[in-house]
């Protein structure tokens, strides 16, 4: 069973709800998806077993021993990455153009390391996970090779939990692609329903189920409602309503799993959720 657990824009409480699901599923994988601000491997101690070099994209390189420095391929580059037969290797898309105009063959695209990409094992289970490299994409490819690594750990396990990219990018997609659910976290606001709108049209697309969480639900009740008359009206499971909780606050500046806190109620909230989720995977 893989849920993919998804949000319209970062900072809706994706990873804080990922965090506690992976404490009450017990047996998970976890794999982090959102590459951008990978931050899930923090709320827990691990020791990395594997750690590989990623190459995600290419870069144009010019062998001074051919280049006659004609300029022609200073002229062709749309991005500016080229100025007296050097390349700005952060101006550089990759895009091969100058590759094609140059006479000499002096230039060729070399692959570019973009990312490492690490297995963390945790007392609560293994974790797939990336660090990517300063400027450098958050790309569907990348997404792919963490699901990828942690496919050899899939094998007796229930669930794999993914924390995706806020979104509906090509990262989002490569996140929803051959899962079974999409938990999608949404605020009661205005741009939060307009964002829950998109990425339901995004999973409905792939026929990836989608179930529905509102997080803070109490700080605008009337939007709230509007929510919840939506996900009625698309036939979706509300499986959730986090009320607001300064405990998350302080799970997150603790590194705790919510679930620790005893005295919470976003915790028992969430809970609540878990137990509805199980209703529909078993």
């Amino acid at each position: 069973m893989k849920i993919a657990v998804l949000s319209g824009k970062g900072g809706t409480g994706k990873t804080t709800v990922v965090a506690a699901l992976s404490e009450l599923a017990k047996k998970v994988i976890k794999i982090d998806c959102d590459v951008d601000a990978p931050n899930l491997y923090l709320f827990y101690k691990g020791t990395d077993l594997e750690k590989k070099d990623f190459y995600g994209s290419k870069k144009a390189e010019i062998d001074k021993n051919l280049c006659v420095e004609c300029n022609i391929c200073e002229e062709i580059c749309k991005f500016g990455a080229i100025k007296n037969a050097q390349i700005n290797e952060f101006a550089c898309e990759g895009c091969g153009a100058c590759t094609l105009v140059c006479a000499q063959n002096a230039i060729q695209l070399i692959d570019e390391k973009t990312a490492d990409t690490f297995i963390t094992e945790t007392d609560k289970g293994m974790i797939s996970r990336a660090v990517m490299g300063i400027g450098s994409d958050g790309s569907g490819k990348l997404i792919t090779n963490l699901r990828k690594n942690a496919k050899q750990y899939e094998i007796n396990q229930e669930i794999t939990l993914i924390d995706g990219s806020p979104g509906i990018g090509c990262a989002v997609i490569a996140s929803i692609t051959d899962t079974d659910i999409a938990l999608i976290v949404t605020e009661p606001t205005r741009s939060g329903l307009d964002d829950l709108k998109r990425v339901i049209e995004l999973a409905e697309h792939f026929g990836t189920k989608v179930m529905v969480c509102i997080n803070k639900f109490d700080i605008n009740l009337e939007m709230t409602a509007q929510i919840e008359s939506y996900a009625k009206e698309k036939r979706l499971p509300l499986v959730g309503k986090i009320p607001f909780d300064k405990k998350v606050m302080e799970s997150i500046n603790t590194l705790k799993p919510i679930t620790e806190f005893k005295d919470s109620i976003a915790k028992e909230a969430i809970e609540d959720m878990w137990k509805s989720i199980e209703c529909f995977i078993k």
